[in-house]
């Protein structure tokens, strides 16, 4: 998938080469995006942009399945996994990268960041809540379409704790409010 989008433009590792599992890919030295904002070296409003940005770049390449309404999707598209380096914001971890409609993958960006901003005692609440206002205008308010879906989808993410998922239905609310 990397390839794929790396083909189409878009900013993702470079793959040198694959076999099977292994891939050998191009070493990133940066920032993610999320410490450059908890350090006060990026704003908290332009890393929301940043991640609409993103989607809408990534949302550009077509899906390898040709269907029409398809387009490829990361599904885990948040701010640790942007690496900033001085050609722009590379993209990182693939792993759950698929094609499917584009909506999907914004509101699961939107559920993530939302999960932060509600969860008691997190570090970066604040900093989650700014940039989920800024993503969500940047994206024309279009996490809405599919966000029970998203919501959906992240419940069933094995890698979450019970309590994390326990905060699914208050992410929801606050993406709700904040798109109105």
């Amino acid at each position: 998938m990397m390839a794929h989008v790396a083909a189409h433009g878009f900013p993702a590792p470079t793959v040198l080469s694959a076999a099977g599992a292994d891939l050998v890919m191009e070493r990133l030295y940066g920032p993610v995006l999320l410490d450059a904002v908890a350090a006060g070296d990026h704003d908290a409003r332009d890393a929301g942009r940043v991640l609409a940005d993103l989607h809408a770049r990534l949302h550009a390449v077509p899906a390898r399945s040709g269907a029409p309404d398809d387009r490829v999707l990361h599904l885990d598209l948040h701010p640790a996994n942007v690496v900033l380096r001085p050609r722009g914001p590379v993209l990182i971890d693939w792993t759950n990268a698929t094609d499917g409609p584009p909506d999907l993958d914004v509101a699961l960006t939107a559920v993530i960041l939302a999960q932060a901003a509600v969860e008691p005692g997190q570090v970066y609440s604040e900093v989650a809540r700014v940039m989920l206002e800024a993503f969500v205008v940047a994206t024309g308010r279009q996490t809405l379409h599919l966000l029970d879906a998203a919501i959906a989808r992240r419940s069933a993410d094995r890698s979450l704790t019970s309590a994390e998922v326990a905060l699914l239905d208050e992410a929801a609310a606050l993406i709700e409010a904040t798109a109105q």
